[in-house]
């Protein structure tokens, strides 16, 4: 990705025009893009695409779910009501689980 505080030579190197995918470059432009991160492709000077690695990509997806199921969160918790809820005390000595079970299970969350 660009750095911070990106030089002009960096952001020139990030642009690629799509004349170059019409002379066929397609492979080298996908090179580059693994090599350097990004590229913004240019349709008659102005920008008509980013490529990025596809692990960049799946990063930006889950950032965003992440920052969806976040705010989902937290609207729920201000729409809850708490004379509704039950203490996970309560829930784990009904259950008769106790805190020491838990400790080394994981949990993957989706």
């Amino acid at each position: 990705m660009l750095e911070n505080n990106p030089s002009v030579k960096s952001i020139l190197d990030a642009i690629v025009p799509i004349t170059r995918f019409n002379r066929g470059e397609a492979s080298k432009i996908f090179d580059e893009v693994n090599a350097r991160g990004v590229k913004v492709v240019l349709k008659n000077n102005v920008p008509a695409c980013v490529l990025i690695r596809p692990e960049q990509y799946e990063e930006m997806v889950e950032a965003l779910e992440d920052y969806a199921l976040f705010f989902e969160a937290e609207r729920r918790l201000k729409a809850s009501d708490s004379s509704q809820t039950i203490p996970s005390k309560n829930i784990m000595e009904h259950l008769g689980i106790k805190k020491e079970e838990l400790q080394d299970v994981e949990v993957e969350i989706e």
